[in-house]
């Protein structure tokens, strides 16, 4: 399963230290369960995006993984890949950057013919550059986010609806931020995605075997943290509902709404899934 998250800071710009591949095994010898690619993408304090990314191919490029990334700003996203489609090239390792926004996905959908061709019904096919279903997801978001006048909720929510109605899925997790707000989707239950709520004092260092960050800004300052697992033993983390949608504010105002409340209509099943798809999501 790829790993997800993201930690928005509201208007304070704050230095955080990111470690994408932090697992205590050797990473040559588990190769079978290791990533196919890493990113972080930043907002810093002029509200200017920056996604730096690496794929990982046969593992001459694990220095990037796991060696430490100082970056700073307001908004951080991070993304450790388990490739189900598309090559392990930099064009498809996440996150991406489209409109001045950032995105990273977990999950898997299929009937790819039919979303390109939904993608040249609504322009924005040329901007997918790599072969992954997640970019695809992600223009197709941009499209109905220009579709309705730059309101991000409602375009990401009649995008996911779109895929719900025609394209089988198994799972599509969001992260999705602009340079003042961050939207965190869970769509269906199949993978979990949760939120810890740290505006009383954000938490200084949050870790898994795949991501550890460090900031130690945040002792004393508030945060909203998304991530796939919980990373310490903070109680106040949340498993966010299949099918809500969780929008955090420059002021880190939370608003949570379940906006997908059906399954989707062509729902995949884990034994439907090829082996090496199941491996990926299951890893």
């Amino acid at each position: 399963m790829c790993r997800l998250f993201a930690l928005h800071a509201g208007t304070n710009v704050v230095t955080a230290t990111f470690w994408l591949l932090d697992a205590p095994d050797n990473l040559e010898a588990q190769s079978r369960r290791n990533p196919d690619g890493t990113g972080l993408g930043v907002f810093d304090g002029q509200g200017r995006p920056e996604v730096r990314k690496q794929p990982i191919a046969a593992w001459q490029d694990k220095d990037f993984a796991i060696e430490a990334h100082e970056m700073t700003g307001t908004t951080f996203v991070a993304h450790v890949r388990y490739a189900t489609t598309g090559s392990h090239d930099i064009v498809n390792t996440h996150p991406f950057l489209q409109d001045g926004r950032i995105f990273a996905h977990n999950g898997v959908l299929e009937g790819l013919d039919e979303l390109d061709e939904r993608l040249r019904e609504v322009g924005t096919a040329d901007l997918v550059g790599g072969q992954t279903d997640s970019e695809r997801a992600f223009a197709l978001i941009t499209a109905s986010i220009r579709a309705c006048g730059g309101d991000v909720s409602a375009g990401l929510v009649d995008a996911l609806r779109w895929l719900a109605a025609n394209v089988p899925i198994y799972a599509v997790n969001v992260l999705l931020s602009t340079a003042t707000d961050v939207w965190a989707l869970r769509y269906p239950e199949s993978h979990e995605l949760y939120m810890l709520d740290r505006r009383d004092g954000a938490p200084v260092h949050l870790r898994t075997n795949r991501i550890r960050a460090h900031a130690e800004q945040l002792r004393s300052r508030p945060a909203v943290v998304f991530a796939s697992e919980p990373m310490d033993d903070d109680p106040r983390w949340q498993l966010i509902a299949p099918g809500e949608l969780v929008h955090v504010d420059a002021q880190l105002r939370v608003d949570r709404d379940v906006v997908l409340p059906d399954p989707p209509r062509h729902p995949l099943h884990r034994e439907e899934l090829s082996s090496a798809v199941q491996a990926a999501q299951h890893s």
